[in-house]
């Protein structure tokens, strides 16, 4: 085999494997960024821990389908770049989304959450949710409405009986 097969082998099986271990993968277009924009949007990603690379996309192609994630060759079309999140599956699409929001040029095409093939709304809706510590705080007031509820009705049938006591 020559070594340029050898490299494009080991390309493939390298994006094979980041799409097989991340658990959250968004497919973008970036037509249209500065490089001071990508460079900018780079920086927030990896600040985030998500690896943003660009791949051509016969080789995106090959490793979709070996991690049997075909479905996402139909947005494998033009200049991509994948956003891959082992970590965190909110992060790149929140971040993704909101650079959109502000650089029309860049545009979200597909992505993978949680092993399975995501529409740009899924995507986006994802983008919306508050994040994990938002989320935390959220369940924590769910969980202290109860107890909060006993100690205030508590408290005011003390407060009766002083009153019917006095």
């Amino acid at each position: 085999m020559s070594s340029a097969i050898q490299q494009k082998v080991q390309i493939v099986d390298e994006i094979t494997a980041k799409l097989k271990a991340s658990v959250s993968t968004i497919v973008v277009d970036y037509r249209g960024l500065t490089v001071a924009e990508v460079t900018e949007l780079r920086k927030q990603l990896r600040e985030a821990g998500v690896d943003f690379k660009v791949y051509k996309n016969s080789m995106t192609r090959r490793a979709a389908d070996a991690a049997e994630l075909s479905e996402l060759n139909a947005a494998l079309t033009g200049p991509n770049a994948i956003a891959f999140s082992t970590e965190d599956v909110v992060a790149p699409a929140k971040i993704l989304n909101d650079f959109a929001k502000k650089h029309d040029a860049l545009e979200i095409k597909a992505g993978v959450i949680e092993g399975n093939v995501a529409t740009v709304e899924e995507v986006k809706a994802l983008a919306e949710l508050p994040s994990r510590e938002g989320l935390l705080s959220m369940l924590l007031s769910v969980l202290q409405a109860p107890i909060r509820n006993l100690a205030l009705a508590t408290k005011a049938v003390a407060e009766q009986k002083e009153e019917q006591g006095a």
